[in-house]
């Protein structure tokens, strides 16, 4: 007869009795551990800094390239320009090519513990690796890479806002973060196929504007060196280049380790060499005198068309990146720190609005903070940090 709840237990004396209690009490650990299982699972979960996802089970490498590259290309490529204009062309190359290779080796920490386990993502691989403690960091890197961020899209469409409508930066800022933020806060996020799309048409943009440069193109313009701005193209390099996040995805899409690792490098060399001549163009028409959201620089050669052009492709890369990176964090707050859809959404936006109306208004700046703090600790340091415990421990 089976022992119920709440009714007192006799001391087992017989065999049988003794192997009854014993499997019982198998039972119970086995459903403490389930238990935990699913708590941990519900802990990690849902730290994420993209709309893109893998929602087919298998997929071509050509789709994984596509996933890996569209995740990059975004906002952060507009303050490249400006950032290499503070140490000139080739110091901005060397950084570029050398942060690429740093993400890559990074990235490939991420793939192989992922495939370790079974596809497991980054926050997960943190958590099982360094403990709740990994949890919190990863969180709290991404907080501060999506405060970054946040902060740097409300300033550029403050004067994307100005330069199309001729009205002051600050009220143009306001009228994007409103309405921007009402989006966020509804949830109306676009599928992973539609930012895709929207990434290979900025893509196809970028290479326009790259071809209307050329003809303006002057080797004199580019070539200096002032080691003083450093740390802003280095940062503004990590913002542009971080995919570590879709990577556990990608991995399981593809079913295979050593595909996905032939794939990753492809998609860090791809966005690398198209950044690089983006950068190169701006800066040898322009110089030290690159804007900071670096196409609005196109009026100065064509006038309303470049005006138009200029400022169009922000328009697109500023608004997906901001609803893309809002949403994300704001599932953080809720899902992670478990709070309610309100004070998740406020946490999310109103900080980094407030920093922008006290004053702190410039684009590329801000990237390369986000990109020096919260995108270095997440997609370098941290995976680095794992990769070197792991190894301790085995040892």
């Amino acid at each position: 007869m089976p022992v119920s709840e709440g009714v007192p237990r006799k001391k087992v004396t017989t065999s049988h009795g003794r192997y009854y209690a014993e499997r019982l009490a198998a039972e119970r650990r086995k459903r403490v551990t389930i238990i935990q299982l699913l708590r941990r699972r519900k802990a990690v979960r849902g730290l994420r800094t993209s709309t893109i996802r893998v929602e087919k089970k298998r997929i071509s490498k050509g789709e994984a390239l596509a996933i890996l590259v569209g995740t990059q290309i975004g906002a952060g490529v507009l303050g490249l320009p400006y950032a290499a204009s503070k140490v000139g062309l080739i110091p901005a190359l060397f950084v570029l090519f050398g942060v690429m290779l740093l993400m890559l080796w990074t990235g490939f920490i991420v793939l192989k513990f992922s495939a370790d386990m079974n596809g497991a993502q980054m926050s997960t691989i943190a958590q099982r690796v360094l403990g709740k403690a990994g949890g919190w960091l990863m969180y709290i890197s991404i907080f501060i890479m999506s405060f970054g961020a946040i902060l740097a899209y409300i300033a550029g469409m403050g004067s994307v806002f100005s330069s199309l409508f001729g009205i002051n930066e600050t009220l143009g800022a306001l009228i994007f973060w409103i309405l921007a933020s009402i989006i966020v806060y509804h949830g109306l996020e676009a599928s992973g196929k539609t930012e895709l799309l929207m990434s290979y048409i900025m893509l196809a943009l970028f290479i326009t504007v790259t071809i209307m440069l050329i003809p303006h193109a002057k080797k004199s313009n580019g070539l200096y060196t002032d080691l003083s701005g450093i740390l802003s193209i280095t940062g503004v390099a990590i913002f542009a280049l971080g995919c570590h996040t879709v990577i556990p995805d990608v991995y399981k899409g593809l079913g295979s380790y050593e595909e996905t690792k032939k794939v990753l490098v492809w998609a860090f060399l791809i966005p690398t060499a198209i950044y690089a001549v983006f950068m190169a163009a701006f800066l040898l028409a322009f110089g030290r005198e690159t804007p900071q959201i670096a196409t609005q620089g196109l009026q100065l050669l064509y006038g309303k068309l470049g005006n138009i052009i200029g400022n169009l492709i922000p328009l697109l890369a500023i608004t997906t990146s901001y609803i893309g990176i809002a949403l994300a964090q704001q599932s953080n707050n809720e899902e992670f720190v478990k709070l309610k859809r309100p004070i998740a959404w406020a946490l999310t936006v109103i900080p980094p609005a407030a920093i922008y109306f006290a004053g702190v208004k410039n684009f590329a700046d801000v990237l390369a903070f986000a990109g020096d703090t919260g995108d270095m600790m997440a997609f370098i340091i941290l995976p680095i940090l794992i990769w070197v415990v792991a190894k301790l421990r085995r040892r």
